[in-house]
């Protein structure tokens, strides 16, 4: 029996032709064209001439232009010169090279496999260069030329709100730099151990095991080897590659088997595992040395091998923010299903059910966003989102049929029926027919280094490809033969795998997605995003987002690092610069940048004799505990050495370090609360205790140690008004200050403020360069003077409905402050936040704040943006 595909289609009589001559159509269509002349002639009362105000003017009267236009292409064409003679040769070799506009075009169209393009004096590009510097003010910040935001002064903080709370943001990320280590898995958590606080062995089994698995990733704080309490580089994010085989069963099923990390227990130092930390730009080099002499050291010491090398150049990040973000992650990310080899057969895909329960409870897919975990970590290999069609586009919803072979823990005996048409539909004519199940992640993942992944086709050559289908639609012509394939052209693909991170804000509810896609596809989802109302943003917005949902932004709101010294200086010249272009007369006045930390310490020693004195004692083993130790691959150079001594304290970012901390000093007694289980309840209950204040009748008074302040991050919102801007002094408010404003007149009179003459000298520039805080001598000063305990590190954002200013405050004069307000008030007047003031360095009026410490909320406080 004949196959019924097998005979060519006979042209019916009623197929149109493939040309036209045009005169006939005219002739036999004449009582018609007549009728519709008329009737467009009465419509305009036969006046056929266009509307003045529709008119343009045009070159066509002027040459210049189109020969202008004939001399720049005739620039372009190559000339080969082994067909050219001598003569022609040397002629060529005179003539003017290109213009840099042109030669820069042609360079950033290029879309190489890895690497970014730099500037002649090495500053890299992103992929989306061209996109941003269309639209943004471009900056060069560690090593990158990147959007620091929209043109303009620096305003639209309203719009990037409401954007992010009823749209979605768009941000190219890829200045954040993965570093691979590959090795023996207890060798791997053993390396971590010494650069990561906190880490997932310290943390509860269930996180630990989910990060372990690879179902999630972790964020944790990286620092140098040494004592916990080492120099910190930066906040990190790591994630782990799963565990993965592949088998066939009796009826050659495709099986994909993802383990866990329970199945590699019985031979648990043999267990080959890999690893990826992120690193931002700014503190790449430091963290990516950390961890290189961190294996160093543990191969040293046990005689195993762990390999270490960087992704730069090679992964992409772009980060979607925002309330509707998952809606248009759904419409981009189409995984690619089993494809069969014939079109009427279908070829049957399972999976095998882990026998261990957890793996279970790590099965994601893209159907609900509240179904999978906080931070957990999809895996895909997804079609090309430019050959997806219009309709699938506008109304994405993901089937039941979609799979991924890549993902962790998939349910078994899935059907792919329902996705064959869509598998056609599809498909480029230019892209190779994926043949059989190995096209789906077989040699193609963005875990293995040495696998090549195709770039993606390009954008001339898809738009030639559909004009060419849209006129074989039509019947207008034939199709014109595609260019001739050479053994130089680069192959492409219609796929490729790609990672969706799940981000969440400091709450647990979604914010938004990280895509990881190889570096050559960045632009294709980049342009999809875009075009599918996705709104981009720079580095500047995306700080004022940040401090909306109340993350810190990282260097800005990391003190205790060296990229917050380095961005900083570079905020300082460009405000000298600003300073500089003003006449003397009107020129503002110099204020610190960075802040001056080294004034906490001088404060510390004053304000504690407001409260009662106690005998507290700290021994010098405490002060060698909380030094700097001096290991082997501690960093020594003068820039480390100089920002220690500028900032000259630490930071606690989880509740076992400010506990530690505490218990060092012996301020077991101390009104902070890190210990807390339920912390909002047991916060409350602690407050409307009776009792308490027996507990620290001695105080905090006389504790005056030597070694390095312990600094927390604090929410400061403004009592009654007041706007706090990026640098301002946080200051020990006295009783009196207090009652001024939260008494219930509500008048303005009395308020402190300091005279306008002793604004610009609180701080005092030394001839060193370094800024030290002005004490004065008179007694009249002094009434106006108060002693600060911290800095606002990012301020308000203009537009927020719950404006919140990220600070850092020195832990033991938080509780000086909360157990001198609690013993003056009430029971019923007691509140958890602390009552702080704020002035902004160029303004001479205090504002009363309240400030809430964070890890007496949350247990960690490694979270950021």
């Amino acid at each position: 029996m004949a196959v019924e595909g097998s005979k060519k289609p006979q042209a019916s009589a009623s197929q149109p032709p493939r040309k036209i001559n045009l005169q006939k159509f005219a002739e036999s269509r004449a009582a018609e064209l007549e009728s519709l002349h008329s009737t467009v002639s009465a419509r305009l009362n036969n006046d056929f001439r266009s509307r003045r105000n529709k008119r343009r003017r045009t070159t066509a009267f002027d040459n210049e232009a189109s020969k202008k236009r004939n001399r720049k292409r005739q620039r372009l064409i190559k000339v080969d010169k082994s067909n050219v003679s001598g003569l022609e040769t040397e002629q060529k070799k005179n003539e003017s090279p290109l213009p840099r506009r042109l030669r820069r075009r042609l360079e950033l169209k290029n879309n190489p496999q890895s690497g970014f393009v730099t500037s002649g004096d090495g500053t890299k590009r992103l992929r989306t260069h061209v996109w941003h510097a269309k639209r943004f003010t471009m900056a060069k910040r560690w090593g990158f030329y990147l959007p620091l935001g929209l043109h303009g002064r620096g305003g639209g903080s309203r719009a990037v709100l409401r954007w992010f709370k009823q749209g979605v943001l768009l941000h190219d990320a890829s200045y954040n730099i993965a570093v691979q280590l590959e090795g023996p898995e207890d060798y791997l958590v053993a390396t971590l151990e010494m650069v990561l606080v906190p880490f997932t062995s310290v943390k509860s089994e269930g996180v630990s095991d989910s990060v372990l698995s690879g179902a999630t990733y972790g964020t944790a704080m990286l620092h140098h080897v040494g004592a916990p309490l080492s120099q910190p580089i930066a906040p990190v994010t790591y994630m782990w590659r799963p565990h993965q085989g592949s088998k066939k069963d009796d009826n050659n099923n495709c099986l994909d088997v993802v383990g866990t990390k329970e199945q590699c227990r019985t031979n648990y130092g043999s267990c080959f595992r890999q690893l990826w930390v992120w690193i931002h730009a700014s503190a790449f080099n430091e963290g990516y040395d950390a961890l290189k002499c961190a294996c160093q050291k543990l191969m040293i010491e046990r005689g195993i091998t762990i390999n270490c090398f960087s992704h730069e150049g090679q992964l992409a990040r772009l980060e979607l923010i925002g309330s509707k973000a998952f809606q248009l992650l759904q419409k981009t990310v189409h995984p690619v299903s089993c494809i069969v080899e014939n079109s009427w057969r279908l070829q049957k895909c399972s999976f095998q059910r882990d026998r261990d329960d957890f793996q279970n409870k790590n099965s994601f897919t893209l159907e609900d966003e509240e179904c999978s975990p906080s931070c957990a970590i999809l895996s895909f290999t997804v079609k090309d989102p430019r050959l997806l069609p219009t309709k699938e586009t506008k109304d994405f919803h993901e089937p039941d049929s979609i799979i991924d072979m890549q993902e962790v823990g998939a349910s078994d005996h899935i059907s792919l029926t329902g996705n064959l048409d869509k598998n056609k539909k599809v498909a480029s004519p230019s892209c190779p027919k994926p043949e059989g199940i190995e096209t789906l992640s077989g040699g193609r993942n963005l875990w293995d280094s040495s696998s090549r992944i195709d770039p993606p086709e390009e954008e001339n050559e898809l738009c030639m490809e559909k004009h060419q289908q849209r006129m074989g639609f039509f019947c207008l012509d034939e199709p014109k033969p595609g260019p001739p394939k050479t053994s130089n052209k680069v192959q492409c693909s219609c796929s490729c795998p790609i990672l969706l991170l799940k981000n969440n804000n400091k709450k647990g509810s979604p914010m938004g997605w990280s895509i990881v896609v190889p570096i050559s596809w960045a632009r294709v989802f980049w342009n999809f995003l875009v075009s599918k109302g996705a709104h981009v943003i720079g580095l500047r917005e995306k700080h004022w987002i940040a401090c909306e949902i109340g993350l810190p932004y990282f260097p800005s709101d990391f003190p205790d690092c060296n990229s917050y010294l380095t961005l900083n200086e570079i905020e300082a010249a460009a405000s000298r610069k600003n300073a500089e272009q003003h006449p003397p007369a009107v020129r503002p006045f110099r204020i610190p940048i960075p802040s001056p930390w080294n004034v906490v310490h001088t404060a510390f020693d004053k304000l504690s004799r407001r409260v009662k004195e106690a005998q507290v004692s700290s021994g010098e083993n405490i002060v060698r505990k909380y030094s700097m130790s001096n290991s082997s691959c501690e960093r020594s150079d003068v820039t480390s050495l100089r920002y220690r001594d500028s900032f000259g304290g630490i930071v606690a970012r989880t509740s076992s370090l400010l506990t530690e901390f505490l218990n060092g000093i012996q301020g077991e007694h101390l009104l902070l609360f890190p210990q807390l289980q339920n912390r909002k309840s047991s916060l409350v209950k602690v407050m409307k205790d009776k009792n308490m204040m027996e507990k620290g009748q001695n105080g905090i008074t006389q504790i005056s140690y030597n070694h390095k302040l312990c600094f927390v991050r604090v929410h400061l919102h403004a009592y009654k008004e007041g706007v706090f801007e990026d640098g301002a002094v946080i200051c020990a408010p006295c009783l009196t200050d207090i009652s001024m404003w939260t008494c219930s007149t509500g008048s303005i009179e009395g308020r402190l403020e300091m005279p306008n003459s002793a604004v610009g000298s609180y701080f005092k520039e030394q001839p060193s360069g370094k800024w030290e805080l002005n004490v004065p001598d008179d007694p009249a000063s002094r009434e106006y003077h108060r002693w600060p305990v911290g800095f606002v590190t990012t301020g308000f954002v203009r537009g927020s409905k719950k404006p919140t200013a990220e600070a850092f405050c020195e832990a033991v004069l938080l509780a000086s402050l909360r157990e001198e307000q609690w013993k003056e008030m009430t029971v019923n007047r007691r509140r958890k936040e602390i009552y702080v003031l704020v002035r902004n360095l160029r303004s001479s009026a205090y504002r009363v704040a309240l400030a809430t410490i964070i890890l007496e909320e949350e247990e960690e406080d490694v979270r950021f943006l």
